[in-house]
């Protein structure tokens, strides 16, 4: 066990091998960790388990630093399977152990278990005595699911937040003051673009609301990544920041997929014109670069333009599944363009501009396409392209 303050301690996994999470979708390039919590007062209380394959090092960790016996109850801010995919195999051994978790915790828990537990519905407000500290809880409605809660230990002033404030990252230390700080805002802006920017309005509203609580607040310890114990508010700031509608760091993305480098020179070219401008621009081939990592710099982006040549009369596979990201990630209200080239039909260019619009981002020019490979002429009508485009930014 590790000492997050006072009586209450970690009791987590490191999982130093993770590259990929939520099946293939999310790229972890520095792993990550499943946080577990026991808070050792009067009564002993387990928050969350870790996931379903590190069921057996958990409940054999606890068993030697606690006692399964000694487990007076069970909180589960969030069903998923990597918080609480141990669940079944600890409730094997402590059956009648009391599980609180929200409303829509339960139906979580009873459909991915099927099991007959001792389960107790709280909600936001409630609270429980278990000695020195207090249990309160916070729902956490759709951050990043139906039945997420927070669990705040009154007395010790930890918040244990679950998904929400997280990171996947499997760092030297457990808390951000021990860590590069670099690494630490890549991991956190990137789970928070992946995961919580289809909920930013709910993010922003919920922090407002949480901030009204007048909580006081020494330790904010999420589900995965670092504890955040040195001015734990900054992260709760940067979700703030990150959550307004307008949120960006002024500067383009340009993301390309090109068969032959036709499109990769239109590409080029129009970050030239952007240049021109004094338009600051990141360019990105989309079929050699992580898609997570891409979706973290389409959040970050003041505007942006996608390009695909015209394959089978549609786009290169890598092109679609950005645009994919952006429909279901929610991406909006950003400036952007389409482009490409093609050999005898021409449609990808449409196609992009139409999906954009279609997503809710702010497109005002016609798709620049060119056809075979780009004349020093056709080059110069994309440093135009990206001059006008920046015009509009």
């Amino acid at each position: 066990m590790i000492q997050v303050k006072d009586n209450v301690y970690w009791v987590g996994i490191k999982d130093w091998e993770l590259r990929q999470f939520h099946g293939h979708e999310f790229s972890t390039h520095r792993g990550s960790t499943y946080n577990s919590y026991i808070i050792k007062d009067e009564k002993t209380v387990l928050v969350d388990t870790v996931w379903d394959p590190y069921k057996e090092e958990f409940v054999e960790k606890l068993e030697k630093e606690v006692g399964l016996k000694n487990i007076d109850m069970i909180i589960i801010n969030h069903c998923e399977p990597d918080h609480a995919g141990s669940l079944a195999y600890l409730m094997e051994r402590i059956p009648d152990t009391p599980i609180y978790c929200s409303k829509q915790g339960e139906q979580s828990i009873r459909g991915h278990f099927h099991k007959d537990w001792n389960i107790n519905v709280v909600k936001t407000g409630d609270t429980i005595d278990i000695g020195k500290n207090q249990l309160v809880f916070v729902e956490m409605t759709m951050l990043h699911w139906p039945d997420s809660l927070l669990t705040y230990v009154k007395g010790a002033n930890v918040v244990l937040s679950n998904d929400a404030f997280g990171q996947h990252y499997s760092p030297p230390s457990l808390f951000n003051d021990q860590v590069d700080q670099c690494e630490l805002y890549q991991e956190a802006i990137k789970y928070f673009a992946n995961i919580l920017n289809p909920f930013k309005p709910l993010v922003k509203k919920k922090i407002e609301e949480i901030k009204g609580l007048n909580l006081d607040i020494d330790i904010i310890a999420p589900s995965h990544g670092v504890i955040w114990r040195d001015n734990p508010m900054q992260i709760v700031d940067k979700y703030y920041e990150w959550s307004q509608i307008d949120y960006n760091e002024d500067y383009v993305v340009i993301i390309y997929d090109t068969m032959y480098d036709a499109t990769k020179n239109m590409a080029l070219s129009i970050a030239e014109g952007l240049s021109n401008n004094k338009i600051r621009y990141k360019l990105f081939n989309s079929s050699v670069t992580d898609r997570s990592d891409l979706i973290t710099e389409l959040f970050k982006a003041k505007a942006v333009i996608l390009g695909s040549c015209t394959v089978n009369n549609g786009l290169l596979a890598s092109i679609s599944s950005v645009l994919d990201s952006m429909k279901y990630l929610k991406f909006k209200n950003k400036p952007a363009a389409g482009f490409g080239s093609y050999g005898w039909s021409g449609e990808a260019p449409d196609q992009i501009t139409e999906t954009l619009k279609l997503i809710g981002m702010k497109v005002d020019l016609e798709p620049i396409k060119v056809k075979y490979q780009p004349t020093e002429e056709d080059l110069k009508e994309c440093v135009l392209f990206g001059e006008k485009f920046a015009q509009r930014i």
